[in-house]
Order: C-alpha cells, then sequence, then structure tokens
C-alpha cells in the first residue's frame, strides 16, 4: 500500500538524491566545500525535480546505516576516511538508483586491478608487468635489473621506463632514464605548490621495499589527457602540461593549473563509453596517453569533475537529471527546457552586434528531415594590411649572414623565420642603418639614401613588439652576383656572392577586431546552424553524435581565425595558442597558394588593364541587361579610367600627411639611442586581447604594433607602386592594397584625422569593387577556370566529406531496417557501441581483426563510424552530425563561389541549371566583395521518414553564403555599426540563400556539377596513420558480448534498484 500511494503522488513528489559522501566533497548547509559538486547539485536542485539530501560526515561515520536518510538515487563515492563497507549495506538495504555502483570502487585502489579490468574489456593500457613481493626487499627470481633495463619473467623494459606502486593512493611514481642521456629519475607526485615532479640524477637503482607496476614510457609530446564521464554517451577531455618535462606546474593569473579541452578521436570516446561500463561508473575521471597515432589508458579515478567551467557545470546537471529521471520517474519527460532553469533571469550573452541574421538562416524544416553534415568555408578575420619591403643588398654583415643559414652555398637562397636568425639580422641591420639622415640636395645620393631608408624600415619591423615570430615575418635573401676568390687555405678558388636580394614580408597579422569577429561568428554557428540543438545539452566536441575537423591554410592570421572560432563555436575557455595546437590541422596544399592560376590570373589582370586604361568597352555578347555578370569586367565602374588620377593625388595626399607624423617620431628616435621610444607592443599578448590598445589610441599613436614609420612606409610604397610619373603607368594591381589600406585606417586609426581618407575609400572602394572579382576571370568561363585551379583539392575534399556522410547514414538506416527483433520503444531503448568500419589508411577492420581492402570505397579516406549491426538495437540511432570547417584566404573563398554558381557553363554540362538561383547570382554581381569572414555553408539534410533509401531526393544539399563584414566604415545609419566602430570593428552580414525558397537541390545533382572541377578522391595521398595501428575497435566479439552483458545503466539493471 505504501508504495502503492509512492507511485499515486510520483506526480507532484520530489525525487530524493542523497549525497553520501565525504563533507570535504560536497557543499554541506551554508558552507561551500567542493566547488564543481555544489555547483552541479544547485542546477540539479534548479530544475524543481529532486530533493537533494546532504548525509554529513557525522551520519556517515556515526550513525548506523539503517538510520541513514532514505533516498530514490545515491551518490557515493570513496575518498580517504570514507566507509565503503557501510555504504555497501545501505544500499543494499535501500536499493536506491547509483549513479556509480560501490563494489566497483575497490578496484581502483589497486593499480593491478585496474589493468586487469580495462585489459578484460580490451581498453588498450601501456605494455606493463607486475612485480609483487610479499614483504619488503624480497629477493624474486623472475626480476632482473641492469644499468639501462629491467626484466620481469623475460620481458625486457628498457630505459626510460616508468614504475608504479601498486597502491592506488600512492601517488610516488618514478621514471627512470638511460645512462646514455645521463641516467638519473625523476619522481612525479600530486601538486604541491608549483611543482609536480622532482629531478633526482643520482638515483639509478629501482625500488625494491613494495609491489610495482613497470611500464613502457610513452612519448607525449608533453601533455597529458585528463577524460571525465558523466554517463556513457559524455565524455569532456581536458590536456594539461605533463610533470615528466619539467615539473613546473603551468598556472594562469588565477593561480590555477593550465588546462584546455580537447577532442577526442571516435576511439578515445569509446574508450571513455567502455570505461564507463568496465567499472561501473557513470561519473568517472581517468587519464589518458596518446603516442605515436594511438590513446591508451594508464589510470582511473573514479568520481572526478571538472573544475572551473559552468559550461561542463550545465551539461552535467543535465546528464545527471536525464539519469535520475530514466531511474525513478520514467513517465516524466527528461526533455531539457529551451531555457535553463538557473539561466531564466540571466541576461542574454551579449552578440555585440556582429552577426547579423540575414536573409538565408534556415528556420523550421521539413519534420522528417534531419541535419547530417555541416561544411563551412571560412576566410580569416580583420588584419593589418601585408607588406613586403625588397631591396638589394652588397653589406658584407648581410652576405655572411645568408652563407651562414644556407650551408655555405654561394648560390642558394635562404629563408630567415626563427627568433634566433631573425635577432642576426637585426644586430646586423642596426649596425649598418646610419644614426641620422643624410641632406637630401644631392640627386647623386639618391640611391644610397632610399637603400638606407629601406634598411630602416627592415629595423623597425624586426624591432616591432620585442619578441620574433616566424608566422609573422620572414625574410628571404637570394643571391643576384657572385666573384671567384681564393679559398682561405689558399688551394684553389671558391665563388663568394657580392650582392643579394633582401626580401621582408611582414603585416598581415589578425587584429584585436579579426579575433572579435571570429569568435562571435563560431557562437553564431553554435546557435544557428544546427537545428533542434537547443541550449546544447552536450559540448558538440564532447558528444558522441558530433565528427568535428578543422583546417585552416598556413598563414598565421589563418591559423588565429580559427583557433578564435573555435573557441566560439565550442564555448571553449582560455588562449587561443592552446586551442589552435589542439584542434586545427594545417593543410596548406588545400588552402593556400595561387600557383596553380598564375597564368591565368595575370590574363585576367592584362585585360583588366586594357579595359581600365584604354577606355575599352566590355563584349556584350555574351551579356545582357538581365545578365550583366556575363560580361568582360563586369562591375567595373564606367569612369575607371578618369578615377585613377584622382586615387593617385588622394594617395599622396594622404601619404603626405602620415610622412609628417612620422617625421616628428623619427625626429624623437635621433634624439636618444633608446630602442624603445615607442611604448613596446606585444604581438602575442594583443592575440588574446578582443578589445583596442585604449593607452596608445589615447597617446596619439596608431593602433596595434605599427609605429609612424613603418605607417609611412605603407603609404609611401603604395604612392610609388601606383602611378609609374617617368613611364606615365597606372599599375592597376595595387588598387586592391590602397583600398585595403584605407579601410584600415579608417576602421583602426580614424582618431589620427587624416584629411582625404573619407574621400580616397570612396574612389578606392569603386575601383577595388570592380577589379578584386575579376582578377580572379575575367568573365565568367574564365572565373571558372580559375576557381577549378585554385580550389580543385578544397572541392575534392568537400565531395568526399558529403559522399561519407551519405554513406554513414544510409549504412545507419539499413541496419535499422534490416532488425530482426521487434522495435523497443520508450524506456526500453538503448545504445550499443560503434563499430569501426574503416581506418584512416583505408582498411577495414572487424571485431575479429579480420583485414581486407575493400576496392568499392577505394576512394574514402577517412575514418568512418557505424553502429555494429549485431548489437545495434535502437529505434532510431541517434542523429549523428558531421561538421568540417575549412578557414582560408580571400582567392579561395572566391574561387569556390565561382566554381558554385558558374560550374553549369563548362561544355559537359550545358544542359544544366546553375546551382545557383538567377535571384543570388545577381545579388553576387552586387555583392563585388567577399569580406573578412566571408563564408560559404553546405549543409546536408536527409529524409529519414517520406522518401526511400535509393531516391535521390533523400539527400538535398542547402548553399548559404555570407559577405562578411563588407559594411563601409564609413556607415553612419547603422546605430549598431558605428557603435562597433569605436571598438576598431564591423559587423558580420548574415548568411544569404544561393537557392530559392523551395528549391530542392539533391546530392546527387551538387555532385554531378561539381565533380568535373574538383580533385579525384584517388589524387588524395593517404593519410600518415601508423601502418601497424588498426584501431582500438580490433577487439573481438567476445569482448563486445560482455560490454553488453555488463551494461551498468539499462534500465533492469537489478545492482540500481530499478
Amino acid at each position: 500500500m505504501e508504495e502503492e500511494k509512492e507511485e499515486e503522488g510520483s506526480l507532484v513528489k520530489k525525487i530524493k538524491v542523497g549525497v553520501c559522501v565525504m563533507e570535504k566533497k560536497v557543499k554541506c548547509g551554508s558552507e561551500v566545500f567542493s566547488a564543481p559538486m555544489a555547483q552541479i547539485l544547485d542546477r540539479l536542485q534548479a530544475f524543481g525535480e529532486f530533493e537533494i539530501k546532504y548525509f554529513g560526515d557525522k551520519v556517515i561515520l556515526e550513525d548506523p546505516m539503517e538510520s541513514w536518510p532514505v533516498c530514490d538515487c545515491l551518490i557515493a563515492f570513496y575518498s580517504s576516511g570514507y566507509p565503503l563497507e557501510k555504504a555497501e549495506a545501505y544500499a543494499a538495504l535501500r536499493k536506491p538508483f547509483l549513479v556509480n555502483e560501490l563494489e566497483q570502487q575497490h578496484l581502483l585502489h589497486d593499480r593491478r586491478k585496474v589493468y586487469e579490468r580495462l585489459e578484460m574489456f580490451g581498453i588498450p593500457v601501456p605494455r606493463y608487468a607486475l612485480v609483487n613481493r610479499e614483504v619488503p626487499y624480497q629477493e624474486l627470481d623472475y626480476f632482473v635489473e641492469e644499468e639501462d633495463y629491467v626484466e620481469v619473467y623475460g620481458n625486457r623494459f628498457l630505459k626510460p621506463f616508468v614504475e608504479k606502486p601498486v597502491h592506488g593512493d600512492d601517488h610516488s611514481i618514478m621514471i627512470y632514464y638511460p645512462s646514455a642521456a645521463g641516467g638519473g629519475m625523476k619522481e612525479l607526485f600530486r601538486k604541491v605548490g608549483n611543482r609536480s615532479s622532482e629531478f633526482h640524477p643520482d638515483v639509478r637503482r629501482v625500488r625494491r621495499e613494495g609491489s610495482y607496476i613497470y611500464e613502457e614510457f610513452m612519448p607525449t609530446g608533453g601533455t597529458d589527457v585528463k577524460v571525465y564521464t558523466v554517463g556513457p554517451e559524455y565524455a569532456h577531455a581536458e590536456a594539461r602540461k605533463s610533470p615528466v618535462v619539467d615539473g613546473v606546474v603551468m598556472r594562469n593569473p588565477d593561480g590555477k593549473e593550465v588546462r584546455y579541452p580537447v577532442l577526442l578521436t571516435p576511439t578515445e570516446k569509446q574508450m571513455a563509453r567502455d570505461v564507463c561500463i568496465a567499472f561501473r561508473q557513470a561519473v568517472c575521471g581517468f587519464d589518458l596517453l596518446r603516442c605515436e597515432g594511438r590513446s591508451y589508458v594508464c589510470d582511473v579515478n573514479g568520481w572526478s569533475f571538472v573544475k572551473n567551467s559552468y559550461k561542463y557545470y550545465d551539461d552535467a546537471a543535465c546528464v545527471l537529471r536525464k539519469m535520475f529521471l530514466d531511474a525513478k520517474a520514467p513517465h516524466l519527460s527528461s526533455t531539457i527546457p529551451p531555457i535553463l532553469p538557473w539561466k531564466v533571469n540571466e541576461p542574454a550573452p551579449p552578440s555585440e552586434g556582429l552577426t547579423r541574421q540575414g536573409s538565408g538562416i534556415i528556420g523550421t524544416f521539413g519534420q522528417s528531415e534531419e541535419l547530417r553534415c555541416v561544411i563551412a568555408i571560412i576566410r580569416h578575420g580583420d588584419r593589418t594590411p601585408k607588406q613586403k619591403v625588397k631591396l638589394k643588398v652588397t653589406e658584407e654583415k648581410l652576405l655572411n649572414l645568408m652563407l651562414k643559414y644556407n650551408g655555405g652555398r654561394p648560390r642558394s637562397e635562404t629563408k630567415l623565420k626563427s627568433a634566433v636568425q631573425l635577432q642576426d639580422l637585426l644586430d646586423a641591420t642596426r649596425i649598418l642603418v646610419p644614426r641620422s639622415r643624410p641632406d637630401r640636395e644631392s640627386d647623386s645620393e639618391a640611391e644610397d639614401i632610399e637603400h638606407a631608408e629601406k634598411l630602416r624600415q627592415v629595423k623597425a619591423v624586426l624591432e616591432e613588439g620585442g619578441h620574433f615570430s616566424g608566422i609573422y615575418r620572414k625574410v628571404q635573401l637570394k643571391p643576384l652576383k657572385w666573384v671567384k676568390v681564393a679559398k682561405s687555405n689558399g688551394e684553389g678558388e671558391e665563388e663568394r656572392p657580392v650582392e643579394a636580394l633582401m626580401v621582408l614580408k611582414y603585416g598581415g597579422v589578425l587584429t584585436h577586431a579579426g579575433r572579435k569577429q571570429a569568435e562571435e561568428l563560431g557562437r553564431y554557428f553554435r546557435n544557428n546552424m544546427y537545428p533542434g540543438e537547443g541550449t546544447g545539452l552536450l559540448r558538440l566536441h564532447s558528444t558522441y553524435r558530433h565528427d568535428l575537423k578543422i583546417y585552416s591554410s598556413d598563414e598565421g592570421r589563418v591559423q588565429m581565425s580559427a583557433a578564435a572560432f573555435a573557441k566560439g563555436l565550442l564555448d571553449l575557455e582560455g588562449q587561443l595558442t592552446p586551442i589552435l595546437v589542439s584542434l586545427v590541422s594545417k593543410d596548406s596544399s588545400m588552402l593556400d597558394g595561387l600557383d596553380n592560376a598564375s597564368i591565368e590570373m595575370d590574363e585576367a589582370k592584362a585585360r583588366l588593364n586594357d579595359i581600365i586604361t584604354s577606355e575599352a568597352k566590355a563584349d556584350p555578347e555574351d551579356g545582357s541587361s538581365d545578365t550583366p555578370w556575363m560580361v568582360d569586367g563586369a562591375g567595373l565602374p564606367p569612369n575607371a579610367s578618369e578615377l585613377l588620377p584622382k586615387l593617385v593625388e588622394l594617395t599622396k595626399k594622404v601619404t603626405e600627411q602620415v610622412r609628417l607624423l612620422a617625421k616628428d617620431e623619427d625626429e624623437k628616435l635621433a634624439e636618444t639611442s633608446s630602442y624603445d621610444v615607442i611604448p613596446p607592443y606585444d604581438q602575442a599578448r594583443a592575440l588574446g586581447k578582443t578589445n583596442i590598445d585604449i593607452g596608445r589610441i589615447a597617446a596619439g599613436l596608431p593602433c596595434g604594433s605599427e609605429g609612424f614609420l613603418l605607417m609611412y612606409a605603407r603609404w609611401r610604397k603604395l604612392v610609388r607602386d601606383l602611378y609609374n610619373e617617368r613611364k606615365e603607368r597606372f599599375d592597376i594591381t595595387q588598387i586592391p592594397d590602397v583600398y585595403d589600406s584605407c579601410k584600415y585606417d579608417l576602421l583602426h586609426n580614424a582618431h589620427l584625422n587624416l584629411e582625404g581618407l573619407d574621400e580616397l575609400f570612396k574612389v578606392a572602394q569603386l575601383l577595388a569593387d570592380g577589379v578584386i572579382p575579376n582578377e580572379y576571370g575575367i568573365n565568367p568561363k574564365h572565373k571558372l577556370k580559375i576557381g577549378s585551379k585554385i580550389a580543385r583539392r578544397l572541392l575534392g575534399k568537400i565531395l568526399i566529406d558529403l559522399r561519407n556522410t551519405r554513406e554513414e547514414a544510409l549504412s545507419v538506416a539499413e541496419l535499422k531496417g534490416n532488425q530482426d527483433q521487434p522495435i523497443k520503444t520508450g524506456k526500453e531503448e538503448t545504445e550499443y557501441p560503434l563499430k569501426h568500419i574503416k581506418n584512416e589508411d583505408g582498411r577495414r577492420a572487424s571485431f575479429t581483426s579480420d583485414m581486407s581492402m575493400d576496392l568499392d570505397d577505394e576512394d574514402d579516406k577517412e575514418t568512418k563510424y557505424r553502429l555494429d549491426p549485431e548489437y545495434a538495437n535502437v529505434k532510431t540511432p541517434e542523429r549523428h552530425v558531421r561538421t568540417r570547417l575549412y578557414f582560408t584566404s580571400e582567392s579561395h573563398i572566391h574561387s569556390l563561389m565561382n566554381v558554385l554558381r558558374y560550374c553549369n557553363l563548362d561544355e559537359s554540362l550545358h544542359e544544366e541549371d546553375s546551382l545557383v538561383s538567377n535571384c543570388a547570382l545577381e545579388r553576387l554581381y552586387k555583392t563585388k566583395e567577399l569580406d573578412y569572414m566571408s563564408y560559404i555553408v553546405l549543409r546536408m539534410f536527409e529524409d529519414t521518414e517520406q522518401v526511400a533509401l535509393e531516391d535521390p531526393k533523400r539527400f538535398r544539399i542547402e548553399m548559404t553564403f555570407s559577405r562578411g563584414a563588407d559594411l563601409s566604415p564609413l556607415e553612419k545609419d547603422d546605430s549598431v555599426a558605428a557603435s562597433l566602430h569605436h571598438e576598431h570593428t564591423l559587423p558580420i552580414m548574415g548568411p544569404e540563400r544561393l537557392q530559392e525558397v523551395g528549391s530542392y537541390l539533391t546530392l546527387e545533382k551538387m555532385e554531378k556539377m561539381v565533380r568535373p572541377f574538383a580533385m579525384p578522391a584517388e589524387d588524395f595521398p593517404p593519410p600518415s596513420t601508423p601502418q601497424g595501428f588498426s584501431g582500438y575497435f580490433t577487439k573481438s566479439a567476445a569482448v563486445l558480448e560482455r560490454l553488453v552483458n555488463l551494461w551498468p545503466f539499462h534500465k533492469h539493471g537489478i545492482a540500481n534498484g530499478r
């Protein structure tokens, strides 16, 4: 009767959650003992469905367990002094749902049992051996120690190897080093202050007073990974500096150890799930070692929470809520509310107006459709103008420097990028630069003066920021002339360079505004590109249903844009550098370079020059008033030739004002021998900022790292290159650079009040809007030719992405359709492990380790994961979304867009309609510029209910694009843009449709139209996965059967009292 009453009142009765842990691990009363636990329990309580009962130390330690509070669900885990057996007796009596089962927690105190359990479940561990001693210093026949190795039962471990006490609570772990490296031992221990290890150079013999595990040392590149599960479907991973490096704990300004979230590979996610199941611990932390393409579990900690991550606290509370409701109130919905209850009164996070909604964002879509794939190609954020200095050098010091770094080869060029190399160059340049400028009255000295000016510019660039980074500055030295000289030993002659060309490239650095734009766009994608995600119960990168990869070109500004975007997309915390290192892959062959189309682009520029300078009229044959984009030079202003002299005149006017500012700065420099009169500017620190440098602005200095000397050099070069007065010739290729400098100074240096800059910008924009699109092809057919050459590899990769997604989705659908057993409904559903279908090297792996080549899928070079048909006993497999992000530069965005909109002009596709609607073609024609943070997005949806598997309409492609931050810095009518202008940034325009509303672009049609211009899949080089690595998923079927039988979260699990 008592149970029936409880059943009847279950709709209003709160679920009692008992917290039976030591007070130091949880909030008890008004005092907070453990921030993560308190944060999560407070969130759970905010849902209004739970009553939290804290037991407290007195109850746990002193009261008989029969008098402990009765609860429906129990959080209980061992810590020092905790009576685990007493808690087990309580659980047996009251039969609450256990988050972490108690019996298995005994295993965690013995490293031998932990490794044994891991191996039983097929979870990879480092190669190891056990040395068990019944008494201290017991001599063992099977244990041999030599100078550089130990041997256990004939199993040899060469130094460096690791020695671990068998007791899990003993954290004194030793690493022994080989004599060839100097020998010695490093002791690892729990953090004490700022240290987590200590090196003992004289200790070379292993310990013999107890029992130990010896294991192979795994080189991990100085990084350890900590994984935290909350149930078998959620895993959060953080990387930290490994204590084996120097033992110094990296801490942030708040004194906390620096950790940063990392992506787990699908294999590692499976390992996290298996650890959770093997030890029957829903909330479980473990240590992961990544070494040479493989991952290993080296320690299991049991109950662990992430520290200092509010996003994780949200996720953990939501997962635990679902766990409790499924166990004790399955009739209640565990759907996450649109706004989490503890956020109801919080103000919405400021979007800062940086991203606009636009016309292309999709609201609702067909109820039977599910998002399968998001592919985005994104241009980098706002940057400083790219600069180049060229000068011929004959100075002995510079020529010797070239020989020093090219191996002494007189005819070989040298590239200087490292800090040491650039410091050498700066030291030489400081000696060579004259301390004062000569009078400019003598024409005969013009060349010497010009040379000295360029050397001064080189020196200023190298001194900028007080430190070096090859990602932003690089120097080439190319020998031009040689002479024969006698060898120093008198035996014969040798060549020696006497003149070289020095080329210094600098600038093009992501600004504070660029970082802000990228991070905000990442947030926008998270909230708008994934229908149905709502509050995002789990971080996209933590779930088992999201496959994310981020690629970047080699350019520093592109890499940092990718990292900032990832930070916003994945709601990450901390600095960009560790995010970049852990999440972004460089692929310069796919996202860099114009070499393949250099001839065609030169042709386009030559034709463009003819049209502008000779006022030649474009051929109207292919164009009409309805399709103005079809003519040669479409988009050029009709009075372009008249605008060019005006452009030169206004550029000179601005340059003269900057010259006077630079002169004042130079006079200040001449008055002192110091090199740091201008406030030092740290570029690395600037990358961590998203705000302007108020101090420099208030001092009347240029924004960022640029002083007036370099600002003047930038403008003076434009004046010289834009118009050759002797030949009376304009160089139209300089128009984009003039426009670039104008826009940069209007946005970042408006406080300098340069007269005429506004007018110059308007003229430069008119010309640039015509010139820039036409540099990538003078007409649509030419644009298609150039675009297919530049973006060929990227197009091929996009088709592989879409094809892989389709095959994976069809495989899952077929499994669902072929299930023999009746479909279970509601709470009976259980998700089972994923099956590894193909490894990175194109081979197939089964659960019985059988390997075979699959010729039909030879073009598929990426790992694919599908549900195993033997164990996939689900009604609807959870949606799996593939996201591929490609960060690149202007050239690849233009090229890709040109292929998408003009592919039907190819002879082989003449009968086909364009992939892009006429309305969108007109909008693109009027768009002209694809500015910073412009992007193209392809989303693929699958109709899972109304369309047959073989029907082409099952997969629909939706294409959108954004013009990026293309609003004029002179815009006065836009209040949001005006306010952003004060922070030196511009809003990013929202996405616009490339198709008509209601139109249906199938994947089949997309493939047909793009394939002629894409690199074939078989031409992609094989990935660099080690040949011997077939992946963790080559475990036996017997292991998988154990996983199923021991599934601890099944609804009918007796041990959990359900």
